[in-house]
């Protein structure tokens, strides 16, 4: 049998990377999109794409109905769910095979036996498979050694996850996490596994065909990670000896074997300081780390899926997987690492990532970041002989991707591929902890920073010449006066000031004076100037970047973007987002209340106070999810709540009054 027509149940860069794949066997793709993804690229990458109307997951790529209605009206002959919460859901794939379509992964049984963390840890370990216990949430022994995970029993991704090191936290901790998996996989039940410090994330990948054949394509590590989402992976793991790389082959097909798996999975370990090795979980589906394995064994995992799928044996066996060089992916994410990871929405204002690299992404200039989706942006993927060459060029690609709008991790990922710890392999799953400097990451410092500057001030100038149609033929900054130049701040993306004075000599050269204003001295005069002066001449302003000497030294710098919105500028060195400062600042009227706001739109999903109740420093005021994570509003002092502005279930924008709070006074 040959699959004809698929329906690709997702959206965003998975959709859009089956698609390509699909394409080039020659499967028509159908796709489908919600409401606000109407013009997303997945929708485009298509042949067909159908409505399934909604704004959140919930009311478009979670409903399994109507997934399968449109399948069955565009005549579809299979799907496939990519990865999520319905990729894990035996009762969407037996839903599916029930329609008369192929489902493409592991049947429903297997789904159902694998998903239960819990289930897959008997299974594991009658397969002989060395795990660590599970305690259901609601029966722990009392005796219970901390630091424990709390976990969800169904999906992934970290969703429904809690590091807990103290019993005092266990019960806030359970409570949480049970939220978070009801939210994320209708599935609020957790449970409570020993953590193991120091280890090492390391996970197997497998796939077997319906003719009794499974083989594994190697190990991947996936340990840095941010709430336990990961950031970094790589293939091969670069921390394991030969003998515990295959005792981690051998236990994934065991458990494949001993459950006659079929299709694509990801057997899931940890590994510690002295190689014992643990058993974590099964996931039944694609992995978003797959391509680095597909770069390092020259599979393609997807055409995998499709062909076993149609009921074809694997074309290769275990003896004719060769594995190539190693391979290093980066997650690229609209979040702030150093605001504590706060996802970032709105505009992508420009999405350029160049260099010998793979890119999947779901993405382009001008797509919306939405809060009711993942913020996965971009998924960019290195492969060289050596793996320090291939972090090198992986690194290089981040640091002069072209990137403005919502703030990303880029500038975390790039010092991460750079950091001692990381090149000599020291990767465990505490690394960011070890390592908070690396939140706080920016882009190019010292000279490469002020040239960034210069190119967006040059921009803004170019940009208001244009606009200026009755003076355009005077010299920028011309004045009938004898002042100095034309003074200005601009913030850069971490809300950094830089004070800068442009003295225009013609249209093409000018000096740039940036540093703090002269002060004027007690007799009136100014102040010796310390500011940095730099020579600058223009060579070439197009809509997509500059070309400019400063101080003799030629910069072509890509720059897009407007100065109250913010333009970035990206060059060899890295990206900045420059945004200019109001001339005279704006005084709001007195506010009639105060308290926390919501950082980001989002829905209340948690209200833990009320109007007259008293609270503290530290105690939860409300809980707000955004883009699949959840948001703990927290008190700042002691203070009387006034009102609470929001119910659960509410929707929020960013900046709302969230709780309205009277502050005593000191």
């Amino acid at each position: 049998m040959s699959l004809r027509r698929l329906l690709i149940a997702n959206r965003g860069e998975i959709a859009v990377r089956i698609a390509r794949t699909a394409e080039r066997m020659g499967i028509e793709t159908v796709g489908v999109y919600s409401e606000p993804d109407a013009r997303a690229m997945h929708a485009e990458w298509v042949d067909w794409a159908v409505a399934i109307g909604g704004a959140t997951p919930a009311e478009s790529y979670l409903r399994g109905d109507a997934l399968i209605e449109a399948a069955l009206a565009m005549e579809c002959d299979s799907v496939h769910p990519g990865y999520g919460f319905l990729a894990e859901s035996p009762d969407f794939a037996r839903a599916v095979s029930d329609a008369g379509l192929v489902w493409v992964g592991p049947d429903a049984d297997q789904i159902a036996l694998l998903g239960d963390k819990v289930a897959a840890k008997r299974v594991a370990e009658e397969a002989g498979v060395a795990t660590t216990p599970a305690y259901p949430a609601d029966a722990l022994p009392p005796d219970l050694p901390m630091p424990v995970l709390v976990k969800a029993a169904a999906g992934g991704g970290g969703r429904g996850m809690r590091l807990v090191r103290s019993r005092d936290e266990l019960h806030d901790a359970v409570e949480a996490a049970t939220r978070e998996a009801a939210a994320a996989f209708g599935d609020g039940a957790v449970f409570v596994e020993p953590y193991v410090e120091h280890a090492r994330h390391v996970e197997v990948q497998v796939i077997a065909d319906h003719h009794g054949n499974v083989i594994h394509l190697g190990e991947r590590e996936c340990s840095i990670q941010r709430r336990n989402q990961k950031l970094i992976e790589e293939a091969p793991s670069p921390g394991i000896d030969d003998a515990t790389r295959h005792t981690l082959w051998a236990s994934a097909l065991g458990l494949a074997k001993a459950v006659g798996y079929r299709n694509a999975g990801t057997v899931e370990f940890l590994v510690g300081e002295g190689g014992a090795v643990g058993f974590l979980e099964v996931n039944t589906r694609l992995q978003v780390e797959h391509p680095v394995t597909e770069a390092v064994t020259g599979v393609d995992l997807v055409e995998l899926q499709l062909r076993v799928a149609a009921g074809e044996p694997l074309p290769l066996t275990q003896d004719e997987v060769v594995f190539s060089g190693h391979a290093i992916e980066a997650r690229l994410v609209a979040e702030d690492p150093a605001a504590g990871w706060l996802p970032s929405t709105g505009r992508i204002a420009a999405f350029d990532v160049d260099g010998p690299v793979r890119v999947d992404t779901g993405v382009g200039a001008n797509t919306v970041v939405s809060p009711e989706y993942d913020s996965l942006l971009a998924k960019v993927i290195a492969h060289a002989q050596a793996r320090d060459e291939a972090a090198l060029v992986l690194r290089r690609a981040l640091r002069t991707a072209h990137l403005g709008g919502p703030r990303t991790n880029r500038n975390t990922l790039v010092a991460i591929l750079g950091e001692a710890d990381f090149l000599a392999g020291r990767t465990t799953t505490d690394y960011l902890d070890h390592h908070p400097e690396l939140q706080d990451a920016t882009g190019p410092e010292g000279d490469e920073r002020l040239a960034s500057l210069v190119a967006a001030v040059v921009r803004h100038t170019d940009a208001n010449r244009s606009a200026a149609a009755h003076w355009a033929f005077a010299a920028p900054g011309w004045r009938n006066l004898r002042t100095t130049g034309q003074r200005a701040t601009w913030c850069d993306d971490r809300g950094r000031p830089m004070q800068i004075e442009e003295i225009w000599e013609n249209d093409r050269t000018a000096t740039m004076l940036v540093g703090p204003w002269p002060e004027p001295e007690d007799d009136g005069s100014l102040s010796p100037d310390g500011r940095r002066s730099m020579a600058l001449r223009v060579l070439d302003v197009d809509q997509g970047g500059v070309a400019i000497e400063v101080d003799g030294v030629l910069r072509l710098l890509a720059a897009t973007g407007s100065p109250a919105d913010g333009i970035t500028v990206t060059g060899a060195a890295g990206g900045v987002t420059w945004t200019l400062q109001p001339r005279f600042a704006g005084h709001d009227a007195d506010e009639a209340g105060s308290g926390p706001v919501s950082p980001l739109p989002g829905t209340v999903i948690g209200v833990h106070t009320e109007a007259g109740s008293i609270i503290d420093d530290g105690d939860v005021l409300m809980v707000i999810e955004a883009m699949k994570m959840e948001h703990r509003i927290m008190a700042t002092g002691h203070a009387r709540v006034v009102a609470v502005h929001f119910a659960l279930g509410d929707r929020v924008d960013a900046g709302d009054l969230l709780v309205e709070l009277d502050h005593p006074e000191e």
